[in-house]
């Protein structure tokens, strides 16, 4: 084997090294989110997470806005010593008849696990507060109009 295919074959890995480590670079960092359905409520929801991070864990809060549903804080895990930046966001549901609330918990400098540990926490706070999650009941259907026609029941004028 001359020089030649020698320094082919040294620049051909250095060449696939570099291409790899250039995909790795440019390619977007994990965002994993945890999420929780609180049927409890926002109100209810909103006060308990905020009491278990500034109460319950003593963690700094940062910032809130209850009317947007946010809340960032400084999370001290027990395995460090520095705290990381954490958030904890409420997102309303669509549907008119649910009161029914998201709870997102990000940690972007800490394992999955941590969020959903926090979650697991409020879950449990809720329910030892509130008791039994309340069940949703559909709404009752409207009344059967006995004159569709908006006329005299009986078609006297």
């Amino acid at each position: 084997m001359g020089w030649g295919s020698t320094k082919g074959a040294f620049f051909g890995s250095l060449s696939g090294v570099l291409v790899a480590a250039a995909i790795a670079a440019t390619a977007p960092g994990a965002s994993a989110k945890s999420t929780y359905e609180s049927p409890y409520g926002y109100d209810r929801t909103w006060n308990a997470a905020l009491r278990l991070v500034r109460v319950d864990n003593g963690w700094k809060v940062t910032e809130k806005d209850a009317a947007n549903g946010y809340l960032l804080f400084e999370y001290a895990s027990p395995e460090s010593s520095k705290a990381s930046a954490g958030s904890l966001e409420l997102v309303r549901s669509r549907d008119v008849d649910s009161s029914a609330v998201s709870v997102l918990v990000q940690l972007p400098q800490m394992p999955h696990y941590h969020e959903q540990v926090i979650l697991d926490a409020l879950a449990s706070k809720m329910r030892r507060e509130y008791g039994d999650a309340p069940e949703h009941r559909p709404p009752p259907p409207p009344p059967k109009d006995p004159a569709p026609d908006g006329g005299p029941p009986n078609g006297d004028d």
